[in-house]
């Protein structure tokens, strides 16, 4: 609590055989301070509520779907996109065959795959049934880094495209020996 402390003088006359009267001081105790401080923080933390962990929604297909049941998609309307290594990009559209995969077979990087994802959805023409089959396939490699898999969800999340349209795939041995010629060429470790 508050208490004076009267110990040192002082006063208001001056001069010669005047008596100094005592002069008054303060001494505040802050103890009570520190404790209602104390009850403060403690009240703060038990009331409040912690940040609850989001989840990203993913649509998976089921592993025991019958043939018939699975989904058809128009080989124009597919993209597929590879992770590879030092966040790189491989991607082709359609179906990857033996003959044209240098042409196919192309390299981008997190910066641009926003503009393909785009462009793709945009070249398939409008029509009844056309958007709707549009599908996007992720495939990552043993050395890309599960970031790349986020950011890769994330882009297209940003883009619009809907849950269903886009499938995440384990990767060939043929897109895996793709990549690896592709990365030893461009000098990538």
């Amino acid at each position: 609590m508050a208490e004076m402390d009267t110990s040192s003088g002082g006063g208001h006359k001056k001069g010669p055989g005047v008596k100094k009267g005592k002069k008054m001081s303060t001494r505040v105790d802050l103890t009570p301070m520190v404790d209602l401080g104390f009850l403060l923080i403690t009240f703060f933390v038990f009331t409040t509520t912690m940040a609850k962990p989001t989840v990203m929604k993913m649509n998976e297909p089921k592993d025991d779907t019958p043939p018939e049941e699975q989904m058809k998609v128009k080989e124009s309307a597919v993209m597929t996109l590879l992770l590879g290594k030092q966040n790189q990009i491989y991607y082709y559209y359609g179906t990857l065959t033996a003959e044209g995969a240098s042409e196919q077979f192309k390299v981008t990087d997190f910066n641009n795959v926003g503009k393909l994802i785009l462009d793709k959805r945009n070249s398939v023409p409008d029509g009844d049934k056309s958007k709707s089959d549009l599908m996007y396939i992720i495939k990552a490699d043993k050395e890309s880094k599960f970031k790349n898999v986020i950011d890769i969800l994330d882009e297209m999340t940003i883009n619009g495209v809907p849950a269903g349209h886009y499938a995440e795939v384990d990767i060939t041995d043929t897109e895996a020996a793709l990549i690896k010629k592709t990365e030893e060429s461009s000098g990538i470790k």
